[in-house]
Order: C-alpha cells, then sequence, then structure tokens
C-alpha cells in the first residue's frame, strides 16, 4: 500500500473498476473509515437522508452478484456497499436536528431568550422541513407546488416541493456520499465501480430492507488487475461543459 494520495491524486486515480483481483483482500476497517468520510458528505439541509450497507459476507456478494446481472465488477469484488436513499426518515432525521439544537443553546428556552441562529434553527427543522417534505398520496404535494408557483411570481421561492421532487433531493444527497466514499478509497489506493445496473427490488428483499428505501447505487470494492480499467478515460471537451458567467 503506498502513502495516503491528495484529494488531486485520489481524483486522478479513481476509476470504474470492471475486473478485481481475487486473490487481494482489501481491509474492512479502511472501507468502513471510507464510509465515515462519506457521512461528511455535504447534504441537503443536513437531513443526512441516506444508509450504507457495507457487505463483506461472500455468500451475501454471491448473491447479489446476479442481481447486478453477474457484472465481473460484482462477480470479483471483494467488498459491497449499498448506498441507500432514505426519504421516509425525514421526521427522525429533523428531531435529531432539534436535539442538536438543544444541545448546543440549551432545551426549552423561551422564545424572547432565543439568538437568532437558535430561533432559525428551530422554524426550520420544526416548520420549513415538515412544510417541504411533508406529504399525503401526493396530494399535499401538489397544492404546495400550485401555493409556491402562484408565490413565485411576485418573489423568488424554493420550488422543488412536490414529493418527487423531494425524493430527488434525497438521491442527490446519497450521491454526494458515495461519491466521497469513492474519492476516500482512491487515497488509500482501494478501487470501485458504481453500479446503476441491478434488480434493486431484489436487492432490497436480500438485505431486508423498508418500503420507504430506495437503493441509490451499488459501489463494489477491491483491487484492479491490469485489465480491470477497459481503455483510457474518455471526457467531453472541458471546454463544451464550462461555462464562465
Amino acid at each position: 500500500m503506498t502513502h495516503e494520495k491528495t484529494v488531486s491524486e485520489a481524483i486522478n486515480y479513481r476509476r470504474s473498476v470492471r475486473i478485481y483481483d481475487t486473490k487481494k483482500t482489501i481491509d474492512k476497517t479502511i472501507v468502513k473509515k471510507c464510509l465515515e468520510q462519506a457521512a461528511l458528505a455535504p447534504n441537503s439541509s443536513n437531513m443526512q437522508l441516506w444508509e450504507f450497507y457495507h457487505i463483506t459476507s461472500k455468500d451475501t456478494i454471491a448473491k447479489i452478484a446476479p442481481f447486478c446481472f453477474n457484472q465481473n465488477a460484482a462477480k470479483t469484488a471483494q467488498q459491497l456497499v449499498v448506498f441507500v436513499s432514505r426519504k421516509d426518515l425525514w421526521k427522525k432525521r429533523a428531531k435529531a436536528n432539534l436535539a442538536f439544537i438543544d444541545k448546543n443553546f440549551g432545551a426549552n428556552n423561551p422564545k424572547d431568550e432565543q439568538s437568532s441562529r437558535e430561533k432559525v434553527g428551530r422554524n426550520y427543522y420544526g416548520k420549513i422541513i415538515p412544510f417541504a417534505y411533508g406529504d399525503f398520496l401526493g396530494i399535499l404535494g401538489l397544492l404546495k407546488y400550485v401555493m409556491v408557483s402562484i408565490i413565485g411570481i411576485f418573489k423568488p421561492i424554493y420550488r422543488q416541493v412536490k414529493k418527487s421532487d423531494m425524493r430527488i433531493v434525497a438521491h442527490k444527497t446519497c450521491g454526494l456520499a458515495a461519491e466521497n466514499f469513492m474519492i476516500s478509497m482512491a487515497a488509500e489506493g482501494y478501487d470501485t465501480c458504481p453500479m446503476e445496473g441491478s434488480d434493486t427490488l431484489r436487492v432490497k428483499k436480500l438485505l431486508g430492507l423498508p418500503f420507504g428505501a430506495e437503493i441509490n447505487m451499488i459501489v463494489s470494492c477491491g483491487i484492479r488487475t491490469e485489465k480491470g480499467v477497459y481503455g483510457e478515460r474518455f471526457r467531453i471537451p472541458f471546454n463544451e461543459v464550462y461555462k464562465e458567467i
């Protein structure tokens, strides 16, 4: 194992590795450390609507591989991480943020004694978050969408309030964590491959995930072989995607 890479080195080293060396093992404690760094990723409203399922059991990996359509990246993986979006846990996460505010500012402070920062935090997690995430069969989301669209005629306003919008928000958050994880793994000299091609329903059943959980992606982990990277990296010319305003 070489020295831990810098951020720039890790980003350049990271590739989607399709074939791992089955004779080279990786340390699950290091993978867990990289998942702890994944949990430090920026995320919407600090709601942290994610869960990370670290699969180290060879039997479980063998069961999941067919659900990933027997991709080499799954079949040869030493370990897997299933990144799961948990929009359904929004109430629990909002309460956790309010408890953190209690810890920092004290609980049950009279409103006239609260600092502006405390008032903003309590209002945000006590009122704004329930407004954004609360829904019933998509009906409330539609009503909220109509309301903010009307208000938006007169002033700037947050418009992503439908059930489908909040689902996207939760998945973006989970994707940020997955990227943190893969860069952290690269820094350790470990390889990964994010796999969206999978039968997520079967994986959910195998892991016993609740109805509200949604698989964001499955990331395989290991050490690359010489044939593990399928060719040179291709990117669209940067000047086609970079726009300075």
